[in-house]
This record gives structure tokens, C-alpha cells and sequence, in this order.
């Protein structure tokens, strides 16, 4: 029987990878990935082939294969194979950790009930990046990924959101991709009220900025938005 590792990798910076990272990408038969031209990239950086011998060399036969959403569910009966005849296969998204926003979910529950070793290799994460630099309170926190891309939907579960606060204070937290900003802004002052919101943009990367401010003056701040966000509100 083989092992899936789900594995952590940089959200920007290639020094967050850890070492046990590095290891279990250098020695497993097969990588699944959303995107292997990226992936590929990541691995020669980490790993080139003419690297100081320490110990750590890439297989050079490993194979990327592509795991995406719209072909997860394709995949995974000849994934299930593949570990039921013993490979040892990690799991990486794009950036970050896997199956946060990325798929991944239904691999590692058809796993679990196959009984094949699940391993999770932890490392970056752009949510406790962002909520740990943000100054607001981490001890309860709730991360609700993407807001729905229709409007009405998107409203109905802010409203929500004000209903739950008023049982337990926690700090929200929410991606949002560059093109989606502005709408996403709005609406949260309109249920919200002009609060003061927290936005991290592209973190650990070149351009890594922590905003604090009021939603209005982020609706400004941000009119034509450049890479990639996360949104924390303490309501």
C-alpha cells in the first residue's frame, strides 16, 4: 500500500518551503498538481539537477500529473490505483496548502476509506499569514474561502454573518481574487456599515502589503486591485 502526502508548499517566497517538504517532493513516484508547467518550475528551482550534493536530489522520474477541480473526480479511481499498488504520490496546489479553496477534498476522504496512509505535510498558509500580522483577534476565527460569485447570494450570507456575531465573536476571514474586489467591498458596507476592515495583498511575495481601514476608504484604496487578497473583519 502507498501514502498520499498532502503537501504545503510557498505562497510566494521559496524559502518557506520546509525541509520534510523538500524531502517527501525529492522522493515520491508521482506529484499531483493543478498546474505541472508550474509545479515543474517549483521543482527545479527547489531541486535542480546540478544542486550541491546534500543529500537532496529530485527523482528525475517523477511524474506531474494534472489534478484540477474539473477533473478531480475523473482522477481518482486511477489515483486509488496507483496508491493501492503501492506508489507513494504527494499532493500540492498552485501555492499554499493543499485542499484550502484548491481541491483535493474528495482524494484524501476516498483515501481515508480505502484505509491508505494519509500524511500531511504542513507548512504556508495564506490565512494564518494574514490573520497573524493583521492585529486582530486570533483566538476564534472563521474562514469562509471565496464569497459566492452571484450578488444576491453573496449579501444573503453576509447578513448571515451578522446574525452569528451576535452569538460569538470571531475574526473573518475571506479570499478574493483581483477582479472581484471592488463588488465584494461594496457589498460588505452595505451590510456591514463603514467598518474597519484588514486586507493583505500579495503576502510573502515582492509587493506584500497589510492595509487597515475603513470599507469605504478600502473601496478607494483598492479601485483597480493587483494580485492576490485576503479580507479579515472583526464585526
Amino acid at each position: 500500500m502507498g501514502i498520499l502526502y498532502v503537501v504545503a508548499t510557498p505562497i510566494g517566497n521559496l524559502d518557506d518551503i520546509t525541509f520534510r517538504a523538500v524531502k517527501i517532493l525529492a522522493s515520491v513516484d508521482l506529484v499531483l498538481c493543478e498546474d505541472t508547467r508550474r509545479t515543474g518550475l517549483l521543482l527545479d528551482r527547489l531541486m535542480p539537477k546540478d544542486s550541491p550534493s546534500e543529500g537532496l536530489s529530485l527523482n528525475h522520474n517523477v511524474k506531474l500529473v494534472s489534478y484540477y477541480d474539473e477533473i478531480e473526480d475523473k482522477r481518482i479511481p486511477e489515483i486509488i490505483d496507483w496508491l493501492e499498488n503501492g506508489k507513494k504520490i504527494a499532493l500540492v496546489s498552485d501555492a499554499g496548502t493543499p485542499l484550502i479553496s484548491d481541491p483535493g477534498f474528495r482524494l484524501v476522504r476516498e483515501c481515508i476509506k480505502r484505509g491508505i496512509t494519509v500524511e500531511s505535510i504542513p507548512g504556508p498558509s495564506a490565512i494564518l499569514a494574514a490573520l497573524t500580522s493583521s492585529g486582530l483577534p486570533p483566538d476564534k476565527f472563521m474562514f469562509l474561502g471565496y464569497l459566492p460569485e452571484k450578488q444576491t447570494v453573496r449579501i444573503k450570507q453576509l447578513n448571515i454573518l451578522q446574525s452569528i456575531n451576535r452569538l460569538i465573536d470571531v475574526t473573518y476571514i475571506f479570499y478574493c481574487a483581483p477582479h472581484k474586489l471592488s463588488l465584494t467591498l461594496e457589498d460588505m458596507k452595505s451590510v456591514f456599515g463603514d467598518i474597519e476592515i484588514v486586507i493583505a495583498r500579495e503576502l510573502t511575495k515582492r509587493h506584500e502589503e497589510m492595509w487597515k481601514g475603513s470599507l469605504s476608504k478600502a473601496i478607494i484604496q483598492f479601485s483597480e486591485p493587483k494580485g492576490e487578497f485576503v479580507l479579515l473583519l472583526y464585526l
